[in-house]
């Protein structure tokens, strides 16, 4: 009978979501020594305020719901659409939005959002980028465990898969595939 390991570590090499996947939400974010958030054509130099900048945004963009951005800047970094609440180490670095324009191209249909629907598409975005920011990416590998006429155990690759932001998604989906690999076994 074959056995199987499933191994979950983190990705050393994801993708970064605001550059190489296509996103409903644009996130404008302005900081000294981080690179955050999306490429546009906005400088802080030409804003005195958030909410001039926000102000901007909403006369360039049809925007449907606009978000402020926070981050926490303590042995690394993490974003919040809520303030962190810590004046030394925290602030707003910029607003994250969702144009009509944008849905409409990604989602074929840009009517039937709701308030809800809107806000949970800006959370899930930001979640999503603060877990490739924080490293909270993880990757699965499933060995085959075979014990060698010597009597020596060796692991062979059979399945690997990578780009999972949260360990939680990438360990269900690693448990799922070894099943299918062990039921192939029993069959």
């Amino acid at each position: 009978m074959k056995k199987f390991e499933l191994k979950i570590e983190q990705d050393n090499d994801p993708m970064n979501p605001r550059t190489d996947w296509d996103n409903i939400t644009t996130m404008i974010c302005f900081h000294k020594r981080y690179d955050l958030g999306d490429k546009t054509d906005y400088k802080s130099s030409n804003f005195d305020s958030w909410v001039e900048l926000k102000e901007q945004i909403e006369s360039d963009y049809k925007v449907l719901m606009i978000k402020p951005l926070y981050m926490y800047d303590h042995s690394g970094i993490t974003i919040s659409t809520s303030p962190f609440g810590c004046n030394w180490d925290s602030g707003q670095i910029g607003w994250i939005f969702i144009d009509e324009k944008q849905l409409q191209y990604i989602t074929g249909d840009s009517s039937g959002h709701n308030e809800t629907n809107l806000e949970e598409i800006i959370d899930s975005d930001v979640k999503t980028y603060d877990n490739y920011i924080t490293g909270e990416v993880y990757q699965y590998t499933i060995y085959e465990i075979e014990t060698c006429n010597l009597g020596h155990t060796h692991k062979n690759v059979v399945e690997s898969c990578g780009g999972y932001f949260g360990e939680e998604e990438c360990e269900n989906e690693g448990k799922s595939v070894l099943q299918h690999l062990e039921k192939e076994v029993v069959v």
